[in-house]
């Protein structure tokens, strides 16, 4: 718990411009969005029920609400400064939300959701807690609802871990990335528990999920999806 709530002091302590840094700090963010939100909203009604897993400073639901302007979004995250930032961005786009400051291992709400979505968020637990994470969104979620899991993940192979460090740190620096922010995003780093695509899909399975697929990936960064 030690460790989650530095890591949650961290993100808080970036919150006012976090999505600022982000962009320079994500290569290709808008076409990894562009696929999450595509599969979340895919064949729902205009007024679904979403949770927001991590929900940082609520770019993920921005997205969604201008699909679904009449869903209704639980926003939780374990930092009170990321929901603050989140909950006014929501308020902008005049959809129903609620902040919930829960850590990620603690309980769920009770759903059911017909839609849970997370971005760059579920790598930040231990192996064992983000595989148990998932078990507990698939209860949560309604028969045929989608979970859409935007992630930074590990390569197939650990020893190519090293290319891909290596190709982050020169995209980012070809974007103009502030050293500061460079910085800051590898202390996070730190702490990450990226895994590989293969073991993210095997614990979808495991957790219940019928089907799932990874649907976007360049190097560290993924878009996986999965059906209850």
């Amino acid at each position: 718990m030690a460790v989650a709530a530095h890591v949650s002091r961290l993100f808080g302590e970036e919150a006012e411009h976090f999505d600022r840094d982000r962009a320079g700090l994500v290569p290709h963010l808008h076409a990894l969005y562009e696929v999450a939100v595509n599969l979340a909203a895919r064949g729902q009604g205009p007024a679904s029920r979403i949770l927001d897993l991590g929900a940082g400073t609520g770019l993920f639901s921005g997205e969604l609400a201008t699909h679904l302007p009449d869903a209704s979004i639980d926003l939780l995250d374990a930092s009170s400064e990321m929901l603050d930032v989140a909950g006014r961005a929501l308020d902008l786009y005049a959809v129903k939300h609620t902040r919930i400051e829960r850590d990620l291992r603690d309980a769920l709400p009770s759903g059911p959701y017909d839609i849970v979505v997370s971005s760059l968020a579920i790598h930040h637990l231990p192996e064992a807690e983000q595989a148990e994470l998932y078990r507990r969104v698939c209860t949560v979620l309604r028969p045929g609802g989608v979970f859409v899991h935007a992630e930074q993940v590990a390569a197939a192979e650990p020893d190519l871990d090293t290319l891909y460090a290596e190709i982050w740190l020169r995209e980012v620096r070809e974007a103009r990335t502030p050293e500061r922010s460079i910085d800051k995003a590898r202390e996070r780093m730190t702490y990450d528990r990226p895994v590989p695509v293969a073991t993210h899909l095997a614990w979808l399975k495991e957790a219940g999920f019928h089907s799932a697929d990874c649907f976007y990936k360049r190097f560290r960064f993924a878009v996986l999806a999965a059906w209850r």
